[in-house]
């Protein structure tokens, strides 16, 4: 490092951290619309499931409007699998978490890639998708990798990286709204998105590739029954730097998993008790009330 790099560095730090405390300041705006039901999320989360988040913060904000989603953040769902692919992190976790250290996620926040119990995300509008059909030996694979990279820090080494949040994002233009979500830097800083699309890359498991479908009819094989037909397409891998949380709502290859406090038992909704209902009539009660002292009032 330089020497005008070593005496600029403190200042560079003092500067991103201020940055990071701005954008990562809830907003007393947000609206959690539908309540978690804490017990039906944990019976129904399997380790290798993403959870999507609408976060709460500036940078969620911003980051929601340049994909045009109501997604802001990813993380996996990981159970208590740490004790299988990082067993010397455990006793950390049920000091820090208690009960809770059995039903955790591995996410990359400003502190870097870490665990934090699904409670963190209570409070939040979430969505949880399962990769469709995924083979546990390839599970174990992106588990293996994902805990492999707890501790690693967060992808805002410049603060120029950071600067692009504060300005109106919607003079970006819509074909560059995508790239604007890139990041540089090394190959160990990782943002939440590209973490997981590089987990799922490496088992060959598809997000969102670039599908052409072929013409051509499918060729005749010897012993057909022993062999696994490929798909009549082509598929490109998509860019895992360019991977944002709406991919996983969006793919075909993710199944949307249901679990709040209706849906879980199975839905009905005859059941359903409407406030609206209620309100108009205690406004109807109000009014006959009101209304004859009103009434002898204006004869007064």
């Amino acid at each position: 490092m330089a020497w005008w790099q070593r005496l600029t560095e403190p200042i560079r730090r003092s500067i991103a951290g201020w940055m990071m405390r701005v954008l990562t300041k809830p907003r007393k705006s947000y609206e959690h619309r539908i309540p978690n039901d804490l017990a039906a999320l944990r019976s129904q989360l399997r380790p290798g499931d993403v959870l999507l988040v609408e976060g709460d913060q500036r940078i969620s904000q911003v980051i929601r409007y340049l994909t045009q989603s109501s997604w802001s953040h990813a993380a996996l769902y990981i159970g208590d699998e740490l004790r299988r692919f990082r067993p010397e992190l455990v006793p950390e976790m049920r000091q820090r978490f208690g009960s809770d250290a059995s039903y955790l996620l591995i996410e990359a926040l400003e502190d870097g890639v870490v665990c934090n119990p699904i409670t963190k995300y209570l409070r939040h509008n979430i969505r949880v998708c399962r990769p469709r059909g995924l083979r546990r030996d390839d599970l174990d694979r992106i588990l293996s990798e994902v805990t492999a990279q707890l501790g690693k820090p967060y992808n805002v080494r410049h603060v120029l990286e950071l600067a692009r949040y504060f300005f109106p994002v919607s003079l970006i233009p819509r074909r560059y709204r995508r790239a604007a979500l890139r990041y540089g830097g090394e190959a160990t800083e990782v943002i939440c998105t590209t973490m997981l699309a590089r987990a799922f890359a490496s088992v060959g498991f598809p997000i969102i590739p670039r599908v052409t479908l072929t013409t051509e009819p499918p060729r005749r094989r010897w012993l057909p029954w022993r062999r696994r037909r490929a798909y009549e397409a082509l598929y490109e891998k998509e860019d895992p730097a360019l991977v944002t949380p709406r991919d996983f709502d969006l793919s075909p290859y993710f199944d949307i998993v249901k679990f709040h406090h209706a849906t879980a038992v199975g839905f009905d909704y005859r059941r359903i008790h409407w406030a609206e209902a209620e309100t108009k009539a205690e406004g109807e009660t109000e009014r006959a009330v009101v209304s004859p002292a009103k009434a002898s009032g204006s004869a007064a």
